[in-house]
């Protein structure tokens, strides 16, 4: 695409940022680094609020008040900055209820790349699940509905959108809830943009170890296959309360193939849930039936992310076996 050939540009007379060439077509604006660097108190380490492969995020409050996240981007291979401009390419002109929203972005004079993000004031699911106090501890309905707004967003970059999407790094730490609880997914500084019209996939291998579906390892291949196995280890996750890898224990997806093959899937469920109640067997049992046909080994057994959604609504008598049919 163009626009990742475009070079980053600024004034040397001090004056305002110029528009870049790829701005007049593509969302969002620039924001002057002054404002990012005010807003973040200097990168302070206090106001560190995530880290990831290629930097940290920090939280920042803007002129107005409004309460931004900021993540500043490593650059210091050329693969970093064309990850930096296919997130800003990308997630600016998608709008989806369940994706973090991309404000704007920004540079400073010694070419560090920054994204600003709205704020999800309830942090990841990650730290909800693995890091926090039983008070605060996601319950089993909220698990429910992190899965449904999950799936819709990827059946959005999926089908949703003008073109295809792989995001290819969907996992809890990715996965943010904001003040009203609702699940929205972040990051996409590897996603990859398709036409619906072209092939889906990629064959540089990206992703994080545990959500990486076999085929991907094995080629480098993704597709939008490969993000229904990571939504599908993310299923489990959720429902388990164990993570993807664990060391010392058999991984996620292997242990939870065991228990079905002795029709014992209802004792995985999350050991702190299991007094709360909320939940039925059944429903148990459903749920992790889909996140094993999701993670199935196989790519052509799993299903697409809008028959996902069909699945995640069934609530009546049967609903387990509407899940083992589609595994025929």
């Amino acid at each position: 695409m163009y626009f990742l050939l475009v070079r980053f540009r600024r004034k040397r007379n001090g004056k305002k940022d110029d528009i870049e060439t790829w701005e007049l077509e593509y969302w969002p604006h620039r924001i002057g680094y002054q404002e990012i660097y005010a807003a973040t108190k200097a990168f302070s380490d206090e106001n560190v609020i995530g880290s990831g492969g290629n930097g940290n995020v920090y939280k920042g409050v803007l002129k107005e008040g409004q309460e931004v996240a900021v993540k500043k981007i490593s650059h210091e291979s050329e693969h970093g900055i064309r990850e930096f401009l296919a997130e800003v390419s990308s997630l600016g002109r998608l709008k989806h209820r369940n994706l973090v929203g991309l404000r704007g972005w920004s540079r400073n004079d010694k070419g560090s790349l920054i994204l600003v993000y709205d704020y999800m004031e309830n942090g990841s699911v990650d730290k909800r699940i693995f890091d926090c106090h039983e008070a605060s501890m996601l319950s089993w309905d909220e698990r429910v509905k992190v899965l449904k707004d999950v799936a819709s967003a990827i059946w959005y970059l999926h089908e949703g959108w003008e073109a295809n999407v792989l995001h290819r790094d969907i996992k809890a730490s990715n996965v943010l809830l904001d003040k009203y609880m609702n699940a929205r997914l972040s990051d996409f500084g590897l996603a990859h943009t398709h036409h619906h019209s072209g092939l889906a996939s990629t064959t540089r291998v990206v992703g994080t170890i545990g959500y990486m579906a076999p085929e991907l390892i094995k080629t480098g291949r993704a597709s939008t296959q490969t993000d229904v196995f990571c939504f599908g280890v993310l299923v489990l996750e959720i429902v388990c309360g164990r993570r993807p890898i664990e060391e010392g224990n058999p991984s996620l997806i292997d242990w939870t193939w065991r228990l079905m093959e002795r029709q014992e899937l209802v004792s995985a469920l999350d050991d702190r849930l299991k007094g709360k109640g909320g939940h039925s067997n059944e429903e148990v049992e459903r749920l992790m039936q889909l996140g094993l046909l999701c993670a199935h080994p196989e790519a052509h057994v799993r299903p697409t992310m809008r028959q996902v959604m069909k699945l995640l609504e069934v609530r009546h008598e049967g609903a387990a076996e509407s899940v083992e049919k589609a595994w025929n």
